[in-house]
């Protein structure tokens, strides 16, 4: 396993990234290209910084006020086994991960359920810009659905939640 995953950047302290104080990590690298896509500078592969899961963890660790983790992009599902590793350091933190892909799409396939078996809650569908709107609880567009990762997972079907 590799110990570095490519990110856009950080941040520390979000209200607007899932309920409560959430620390935020932003992949590097996306190619799904949604339009209207609210981070097109997190789309190359090449772009960000690599960082240290373990000083990620740490640094996630030592705040007291933070009630959960996010992980956004690009596409968190582009740096599977990096973002599943992450996870696995933050036992007893919420993870929320955003996707353009779907809930159906990462079920099926097997390396993407090594990320999938290890979030709380995913927040799936490609962005539509024409479908935005800003009542729209920790989502983008109206297509995208807030699932129950670990039930949907057991169910092998979304069951979708309310944040």
């Amino acid at each position: 396993m590799k110990n570095e995953i490519r990110v856009a950047g950080v941040v520390k302290n979000s209200v607007v990234d899932g309920p409560g104080i959430r620390y935020v990590v932003f992949g590097q690298g996306c190619s799904l290209n949604c339009k209207d896509c609210h981070n097109p500078h997190t789309h190359d592969f090449n772009g960000g910084e690599l960082r240290d899961i373990y000083r990620i963890a740490q640094e996630i660790k030592s705040d007291p006020l933070l009630d959960g983790v996010t992980f956004s992009g690009g596409e968190p599902f582009a740096q599977t086994r990096e973002f599943a590793a992450l996870a696995a350091l933050l036992d007893g933190y919420n993870i929320i991960c955003y996707t353009g892909h779907t809930f159906e799409e990462l079920y099926a396939d097997s390396e993407a359920r090594v990320l999938l078996d290890n979030v709380d809650v995913l927040i799936d569908g490609k962005y539509e810009g024409d479908s935005a709107g800003f009542n729209l609880r920790f989502k983008g567009s109206r297509n995208q659905r807030t699932i129950d990762a670990k039930e949907s997972v057991k169910c092998g079907k979304p069951i979708e939640i309310a944040l």
